[in-house]
Order: C-alpha cells, then structure tokens, then sequence
C-alpha cells in the first residue's frame, strides 16, 4: 500500500512567464502534469469532445472543414458579444474538469506521488482551481519581459501581446494566491534550474 503523501501542486504565471520551462523542469524530476490548456485545445480540436456542443449553440458554421473549433470566428464573436464566452466557458469548463479529473486519476494509479496541474488561467477561475490544491506555484516576471519573450517566440505585435496580458490576472493577483514564488527574471536555465530543484524538494521530488 502506497502511504505516501499525494501532492497536488498548481501551476500558473503569466504569458512569457516561462511556467511551460518549469512545468518541464518538474516533469523531468518525476511529477505528473496535467495541462488543462492542451485538454482545453483538445477539446475544440478536429473530433473534440466539446465539437458536437459547439455547433449545437453556435451553429455549424463554427466549426471549420477539418472539424476543428473556427477560432478566428469564435474569437471575432467572443469580442463583440460577452454571452458567447460564457456559453463557451460553460462547455469548454466542465469538460475540462471531468479529463483533468481522469487524467489525474490515471497518474495516481501508475503511482505518482506528485500532480502538476498546469493551469494558465488559474487565478482567474476564483476558488473552482484553489480548492483542489495542496499548493499554487506562481512563476513570476515584470510585463516588460513578458512582452520581449513572447514577441522573440511568436512574432505577434506589440499591441495584440498587450492586449493578451490585459485579459490574465495582473501581477498582483497572481502574487496574492501564490504559496510559492519563482522569480523568472534575468536568469538563464541553469539558474532556473537551480530555483526548481530546491523548490521540488519540497514536494518530494
């Protein structure tokens, strides 16, 4: 009989935060991550779980050829109409939950002592996240170097960068939930490195 201690650790930081290089770290170390961005991406992916509801509510036409989500149309009418992000949320949501669930389940059974539950939008989501967690790590920086990472890694502008920091929690908010900080600012990966391993022994890692 497995007795010991089950950690469930959450994950979140900003974009250009560098949370996926840490969730990577923690993977190498042993902890089972569970990345309810990529579920969520599944979910409204060609022959997603959240496809048939999609065009149930929205209309066919929100579903592209390949079967996948129409994200550029989804997007468009998310912006000009704030009940389509609430009728999407409350599909995309709750089957989050239930794969981020089995997911979960799944990992103890292998024998995994330590759940990483990587959640972007974790501190946005209120107590829903917060109540199934052990401990949130937050990766930290400042939105200047947010906007210079995601500019060198995606080509996207300035203002469309801006515009996507402005929808995440701010800062402080993060800061505010986490029991763990890692500042992620003028470091190289070695260094980071260092700041993860000292933190995952923590978790038994």
């Amino acid at each position: 009989m497995n007795t010991q201690h089950i950690w469930r650790i959450g994950l979140t930081g900003g974009i250009g935060s560098g949370k996926s290089t840490v969730a990577g770290m923690l993977a190498a170390r042993g902890a089972a991550v569970i990345d309810a961005d990529a579920i969520s991406r599944n979910l409204t992916a060609p022959g997603g779980r959240a496809i048939a509801q999609i065009s149930q509510v929205f209309g066919s036409h929100m579903v592209g050829a390949d079967g996948a989500m129409d994200r550029p149309a989804m997007r468009a009418l998310i912006v000009n109409h704030t009940d389509a992000k609430k009728q999407l949320e409350s599909i995309i949501h709750p089957l989050v939950s239930l794969i981020t669930a089995e997911q979960a389940q799944a990992a103890l059974q292998s024998g995994q002592n330590c759940l990483l539950f990587d959640v972007p939008l974790l501190v946005e989501s209120g107590e829903r996240w917060r109540r199934q967690l052990d401990r949130v790590i937050v990766v930290d920086c400042d939105a200047p170097t947010q906007k210079q990472r995601v500019m060198a890694r995606s080509g996207l502008a300035p203002e469309e960068i801006d515009g996507i920091i402005a929808l995440q929690a701010s800062r402080g908010q993060r800061l505010a939930c986490a029991d763990v900080v890692l500042f992620n600012q003028g470091l190289n990966l070695a260094e980071l490195e260092a700041q993860v391993a000292q933190m995952a022994a923590d978790f038994g890692l």
